[in-house]
């Protein structure tokens, strides 16, 4: 774990990247941001979180970072002894979560409820939509720091979510007060969506999805196949992180539009 600081004193705002080894854009974000530092008005720390994954070019060593929160310092798993560093180092402080995915080029944001710090800070942000992880955390960045706010900042590995990620942590230093804000810089009507379940995906040797992320699909409508078998929908929803191979047995989640972010 790597943290560095803009600013003098005690931070209570803070920028997580590399939670996850497989997703470089959080770290290359950080020191894009960190090579050409903004003058601040209130103390930021940055961490670039799972360094010997990101070394290994891995998800993880030993468990996934972003289910074993709160952590263990005396586990045997590397995350458990990280996840347990981190939620000392990032408690009280509003955080930003940056990720990456292999379902959407865009960027959206999930947060564990919709707080006056969301609606605050989520219209100023180039996100395409808001999505609410309420009753699905347990393991979770949010179930140690639950004034986090997670952003998938494009497609893994990709130059565009590096450059994603960079614009979004200067977005959230100005919406945060650590940098100057511009105050027409606000989105009108972010939509927001709670998290619902899962999409199972068997065992297969190809995958199809044929819907889109966060575009409403209608009852018996197909959204994917495993082996040319194709999978219907069984009720309305709109999907949020469906890839073909992003997960091991899922698609991705399903979700309803409950409402936007004015």
């Amino acid at each position: 774990m790597r943290i560095e600081q803009l600013g003098d004193g005690e931070p209570e705002i803070a920028v997580i990247g590399s939670i996850h080894g497989d997703e470089p854009c959080g770290r290359d974000g950080i020191e894009a941001v960190l090579a050409d530092p903004p003058d601040v008005q209130r103390p930021v720390k940055f961490v670039v979180a799972n360094e010997e994954a990101l070394d290994a070019g891995v998800r993880y060593l030993d468990t996934d970072l972003n289910r074993a929160f709160p952590g263990d310092p005396d586990s045997d798993l590397h995350e458990e002894r990280l996840a347990a560093r981190l939620t000392a180092e990032l408690a009280d402080c509003t955080v930003l979560g940056l990720h990456s995915t292999q379902s959407y080029d865009g960027m959206f944001a999930l947060v564990d409820e919709i707080t006056p710090m969301v609606r605050r800070v989520c219209p100023r942000l180039s996100i395409d939509a808001v999505v609410r992880t309420e009753g699905a955390n347990e393991g979770r960045i949010f179930s140690a720091i639950p004034a986090t706010i997670e952003v998938e900042c494009g497609y893994q590995g990709s130059a565009a979510a590096a450059e994603n990620a960079e614009r979004v942590i200067r977005e959230f230093l100005a919406a945060t007060g650590v940098t100057e804000s511009d105050p027409n810089a606000i989105q009108d009507s972010l939509p927001v969506f709670q998290l619902r379940d899962p999409i199972p995906k068997a065992a297969a040797g190809e995958y199809e999805v044929y819907a889109r992320n966060f575009e409403a699909v209608t009852e018996g409508e197909p959204i994917a196949a495993a082996d040319g078998k194709q999978i219907v929908a069984d009720e309305p929803f709109h999907p949020v992180l469906l890839s073909a191979y992003g997960y091991e047995d899922v698609f991705g989640y399903t979700a309803d539009r409950i409402g936007v972010l004015d």
